[in-house]
């Protein structure tokens, strides 16, 4: 399990284990056969569920939950962008999907997890970032640096013209660039950061990165309980 670093590969993992309906999320069930069928929080449990922080592309900022129903002898998966708390939902849809600790998994690299205190040398970090098979063979790599029930720190490595697509996040977030120079975008305006520039951005708010050359920047999530 430890080898699967995308939301992909846990996917087609799941698949081969008979998780094959793609389920839905509505404000009070999920939903799957084209929105046929529906199943309430009582008619489901959530066998495992799998978390990415790294927002190498929108669908690696998730969480991938295997789900099942005995009720209706179904097997599947849902994929939600930053977890349950990026959608409204009813009390007992956020209990049904709340995972036991024993059932989560963060796939990926993370450099210190919760600690009391955590120190990291970034420019260690940014060389270490780049000689990883992702930022060598594609066109962008992550680290997740920090990362605790109500904070993330992430380091997020860009080539020129690399893009996060349009997205949101479940909290308050800041991005300081490091290297290079990016253009960050809400539906309103554009904001170009240069190397040792940074912006504070709400909760919720439809957002996206292109790297205008090369650039790494520090992403920060504060999460609200």
């Amino acid at each position: 399990m430890n080898t699967m670093t995308t939301v992909t590969e846990v996917l087609a993992y799941l698949k081969e284990n008979g998780y094959t309906v793609d389920f839905n999320l509505k404000e009070n069930c999920l939903v799957c056969h084209g929105n046929t069928l529906e199943i309430r929080p009582e008619d489901f449990v959530v066998d495992k569920s799998y978390r990415f922080e790294g927002p190498s592309d929108p669908g690696d900022s998730a969480v991938v939950y295997a789900i099942s129903s005995r009720k209706h002898d179904l097997k599947g998966v849902l994929v939600n962008g930053y977890g349950i708390s990026s959608d409204p939902l009813t009390d007992q849809m956020v209990s049904a999907l709340a995972t036991k600790p024993e059932n989560q998994e963060s796939p990926g690299d993370t450099t210190a997890l919760d600690t009391e205190l955590a120190a990291v040398d970034l420019r260690e970090q940014i060389d270490q970032l780049k000689l990883g098979d992702k930022w060598v063979n594609g066109d962008r790599d992550t680290k997740v640096l920090f990362k605790s029930d109500s904070l993330r720190i992430i380091m997020i490595g860009l080539h020129e013209n690399a893009e996060l697509k349009k997205h949101t996040a479940p909290g308050i977030i800041t991005v300081q660039v490091l290297e290079g120079g990016i253009t960050f975008s809400t539906e309103t305006e554009s904001i170009n950061l240069e190397n040792g520039q940074m912006l504070s951005l709400p909760a919720h708010i439809p957002h996206s990165v292109t790297a205008r050359e090369e650039s790494v920047f520090l992403l920060t999530i504060c999460i609200s309980s």
